[in-house]
């Protein structure tokens, strides 16, 4: 799936492109599945604006998106040590130009570990951007703790229903804040309170908490500070642009004026934080949610889907091939 401008959904084309060729410290991966994250469409669409400053400001550099991929090893370069053909991976490849919306990819071998026996590749396709993001948001932003009260804001998307998970992991108090659709969801998954934002406002409750995670939503970082602890914690992965950019530029100031700290995480592929992962996905303490399923060629509705801001969990592409 191949897109040469910005703009919708509709500038995904499927297309023929040569396979590519492994270099000498890479994998060459045949895509199974590929998940599609928030980053996706704001890549596609070249917004905000401070995207084109990476991907190309008048149009796009890099021209096969997706990043969350699992598959098998077709072929290694010459210097690599980890991986065999055959060999099942997945991995986050976003910090080595992208490229899962596709049959193949070529990726330097530290981008991808050994997939969970236990599990498919659609399942371990929805794990790393959106897992991994939770982990470093809640652990080294948050810095959760066991005891604490933490607040899950959009606990029902993908970041949030990895964070759920992880902060019950962390033997937190997790309250969940989403739609009254997915209330049980959210349930069922571990959180032990559920705030369903259409009948109960967390800002105005009364309820303190350690930790609030804004993995969606669209509130004024200052009914986010009302809401926390003395000494809490808010960290934002999501939701509207003017939630995000009041976490990247009131934040620090207001982190500055007290013992409260406010901000954004930007989580960053890690080989470490992955395999730290595999074995809560292993131990089944941690359990991928996946929404929907869209085969390659339906890679643009898959987007479209995604972007529209209702998706349980995850949505996965399947990839068949065509040999």
């Amino acid at each position: 799936m191949v897109y040469t401008t910005y703009g919708s959904p509709d500038v995904l084309q499927l297309t023929q492109v040569a396979k590519p060729t492994p270099r000498d410290n890479d994998v060459l991966i045949r895509i199974h599945a590929v998940s599609a994250n928030a980053a996706d469409w704001h890549l596609m669409r070249g917004d905000p604006f401070l995207f084109r400053l990476v991907s190309g400001l008048l149009k796009p550099k890099n021209t096969i998106l997706g990043a969350d991929i699992a598959g098998r090893v077709e072929a290694v370069g010459k210097n690599v040590q980890g991986f065999r053909p055959g060999d099942a991976v997945f991995g986050d490849i976003s910090g080595c130009g992208l490229g899962g919306f596709a049959e193949y990819v070529a990726v330097p071998e530290h981008a991808v570990i050994p997939k969970p026996a236990s599990m498919t590749f659609e399942e371990a396709a929805a794990v790393p951007m959106a897992a991994v993001t939770a982990l470093q948001a809640l652990r080294d932003k948050g810095q959760i703790q066991p005891g604490h009260s933490v607040l899950i804001h959009g606990a029902s998307g993908g970041v949030g229903t990895f964070a759920v998970q992880i902060a019950k992991w962390f033997r937190a108090e997790v309250t969940a804040v989403c739609s009254t659709r997915n209330v049980d969801l959210v349930r069922s998954i571990g959180a032990d309170h559920v705030i369903d934002y259409t009948q109960a406002d967390f800002t105005t409750t009364g309820q303190r908490y350690d930790l609030i995670l804004a993995a969606n939503g669209d509130r004024s970082i200052f009914e986010y500070k009302r809401a926390l602890a003395p000494t809490g914690r808010y960290v934002v992965t999501g939701g509207s642009m003017a939630q995000l950019f009041q976490g990247m530029l009131l934040g620090p100031l207001l982190s500055m004026a007290g013992p409260q700290k406010l901000g954004n995480v930007a989580a960053r592929p890690n080989q470490k934080d992955l395999a730290f992962l595999k074995e809560l996905l292993e131990a089944g303490s941690v359990v991928p949610v996946i929404d929907r399923w869209y085969p390659l060629s339906e890679t643009a509705e898959a987007i479209r889907y995604l972007e529209a801001g209702h998706a349980r969990g995850k949505v996965v592409i399947t990839v068949t091939h065509h040999e």
